[in-house]
């Protein structure tokens, strides 16, 4: 009797159908017929991935290999899904979230003609298919794939409107971003199977199997996949493209910064935890630039005057905190805030857009203002999503976030003091945008105000689901040091780290240490929370920046130093290897051989001149040649 996981192919297949059918029929099917099937599908594989949830809760874990992929020589790699705790999760975060977003689409793309509309959704399918294959792959060859495919996906998504070229301009920086990630993940890939002949997680992931690995050679693939993760998951130095994403419609930014992409990294790192925990210098670089990315990108939020370009950056920094975890080897708070975030991220993206929604477009926050008294819902779990990535305590980010610092305190108390750092500047800049965008009185035209009104129910619901679980989404992992046994998430995932936890040193603080770490964060989030929303629903920041404020809008100038280092020189090399190299000495060769030989055969034609006087002329001169070369010169 075959298992019943066997089945989890509809998963993914669904979305892909779904894909399929808008994208073939997208001119003959109707808007109302797009939405119900785009959406429909990834309603059905929500079902089945919640199914597939509790039968792992069970104890059921399996992995199903349906056919054989490649097989040259001694490498076989399988077409096979693994369905474990960690697939679990994730499986229910993308179909979960991005049900949700389907919907919210529906409403919020309706202006768009049928074609367009139809071919959204069928991105938009593709996309999650995509995710769901990183995620169920059981190696790296299928995870690959799904990897290279949410990269398509998001070169499709962002540049939807690619007839503004900004817009195609953000695509393609993010999709030959990505690229640079995924060079270092192909690589690692092929060290890994010229080391050990397989991709298969089951296979490598075992301590007989890494010991035939020396560390340095450990250390340079996890090196590798942590520099593919950073592309994915918006890492310094390879973090730029996922603000200027904000380009694709608002439900794409919230589908690729909350529920999908931009957690790939995090899942990679997460089912290769085995490996990177014998790497332990790999794990210090990984704490390293998950709390500098998660400062830099807080201090950049803290100016910015975008709606979209806010979350942007706050969800670059939030990455930094899930990288910070994992760093400190605190993998389970590296999950857990993976799937608080994509509650109240999406819930915030959604809620801008029901914002921009009502704006007509406009994404300045200097031009809203008292937005509360038009938009009761919106307003109210908006607000919601701002406490909770706050850490405000009760809300889901609270328990995900205080684990992380934990985490880090545990490793490093410099890191912690950092992490709370960012922290604070998180809850500043979300309540500088919260109390510019709907306290204080309306600063937009009167055209504006004239059309501000509540969104619709599509957009609505999704946004109270949203708010629902960004309130109580934390519950499933309440620390040990408030109610022991209670962190039901560390339970279920143990399974998929209790290996790595024990390659890992013991270094977790007393109880009494955590309640003192949970209440210095708590009481320091909430004064400035009151702070900033004293500060900003009174005198909005509506002057010009000047000093570090400056530097801070325009986000350190990286994009300019990226430019002015990488960018320009590589075009001042192409126009050099065109204009010069390629046209002077590459076609000089080649024009010049085919000069050499029309020259030469106009020359030699006149040797067959037809007059008999030249003829002889030449035999005479031969004669003498060879009397010559006979006589004199012959040795």
């Amino acid at each position: 009797m075959k298992n019943v996981l066997d089945i989890v192919y509809l998963i993914p297949l669904l979305p892909l159908i779904g894909c399929l059918i808008n994208g073939l029929g997208r001119k003959s099917l109707s808007k109302g017929a797009v939405g119900v099937i785009g959406s429909g599908v990834i309603l059905v594989s929500f079902l089945i991935s919640l199914w597939a949830f509790f039968q792992v809760h069970a104890g059921n874990t399996h992995t199903t290999e349906y056919f054989p992929f490649i097989n040259v020589g001694n490498l076989k790699i399988p077409f096979a899904f693994r369905i474990d705790q960690l697939s679990a999760i994730w499986l229910l975060i993308i179909t979960g979230v991005g049900f949700l977003i389907h919907v919210y689409s529906t409403a919020y793309m309706h202006d768009e003609e049928s074609g367009q509309y139809g071919k959204y959704f069928a991105y938009l399918n593709l996309f999650v298919f995509s995710m769901l294959l990183l995620v169920m792959g059981a190696n790296f060859v299928i995870m690959f794939i799904g990897w290279e495919g949410v990269g398509l996906c998001s070169y499709l998504l962002i540049g939807f409107w690619f007839k503004r070229d900004e817009y195609a301009r953000a695509a393609n920086k993010a999709f030959i971003m990505n690229r640079i990630g995924d060079l270092a993940f192909l690589i690692a890939l092929f060290m890994l199977i010229n080391k050990v002949g397989t991709t298969t997680f089951s296979d490598i992931f075992t301590s007989s199997t890494l010991a035939k690995f020396s560390t340095k050679e450990l250390t340079t693939i996890t090196l590798l996949l942590f520099v593919g993760a950073t592309g994915k998951s918006a890492q310094i130095p390879l973090y730029t493209w996922l603000p200027d994403a904000m380009a694709g419609p608002t439900p794409v930014s919230a589908l690729i910064h909350a529920a999908t992409m931009v957690t790939a990294g995090i899942y990679m790192i997460a089912r290769c935890n085995l490996m990177f925990s014998m790497a332990p210098q790999t794990l210090n670089v990984i704490a390293i630039i998950g709390i500098a990315t998660a400062l830099l990108a807080a201090s950049i939020a803290l100016k910015q005057n975008d709606i979209k370009k806010v979350l942007a950056y706050s969800t670059v920094s939030q990455l930094g905190y899930m990288f910070l975890a994992i760093g400190s080897g605190a993998y389970v708070a590296a999950v857990f805030h993976v799937m608080t975030h994509a509650f109240f991220k999406a819930l915030l993206f959604l809620g801008s857009g029901s914002v921009i929604h009502a704006m007509g477009g406009e994404q300045d926050m200097r031009k809203m203002g008292g937005l509360s008294k038009y938009m009761k819902i919106t307003n109210i779990t908006f607000l919601l999503g701002c406490l909770a990535i706050a850490g405000i305590p009760g809300f889901s980010g609270f328990f995900s976030k205080d684990e992380i610092l934990a985490g880090a305190f545990a490793k490093s108390p410099l890191l912690y003091a950092l992490g709370l750092i960012g922290a604070l500047m998180t809850a500043f800049y979300m309540f500088r945008l919260y109390a510019t965008t709907f306290k204080g009185s309306f600063r937009g035209t009167h055209e504006q105000e004239h059309h501000l009104h509540e969104s619709p129910a599509a957009i609505t619901i999704p946004l109270i689901i949203l708010a629902i679980l960004s309130v109580v989404g934390g519950f499933i992992g309440i620390p040990e040091f408030m109610v022991q046994g209670a962190h039901s998430l560390a339970n279920f995932l143990d399974p998929v780290f209790k290996d790595s936890y024990a390659l890992l040193p013991a270094h977790e603080a007393s109880h009494s240490t955590e309640w003192m770490l949970a209440g210095i964060s708590s009481v320091l989030v909430i004064g400035v929370v009151a702070f900033a929303w004293n500060k900003f629903s009174k005198k909005p920041d509506l002057q010009e920046t000047t000093g570090l404020g400056k530097v801070l809008e325009n986000k350190w100038y990286v994009d300019e130093l990226y430019d002015t280092v990488i960018v320009k020189p590589i075009n001042a090399l192409g126009s050099f290897l065109n204009n010069v190299f390629d046209k002077k000495i590459v076609d000089g060769i080649v024009n010049g051989v085919g000069r050499l030989v029309s020259y030469g055969s106009r020359q030699l034609r006149w040797l067959q001149s037809g007059q008999t006087g030249a003829y002889i002329l030449m035999m005479v001169l031969g004669m003498v040649l060879i009397f010559v070369v006979q006589f004199f010169l012959r040795k």
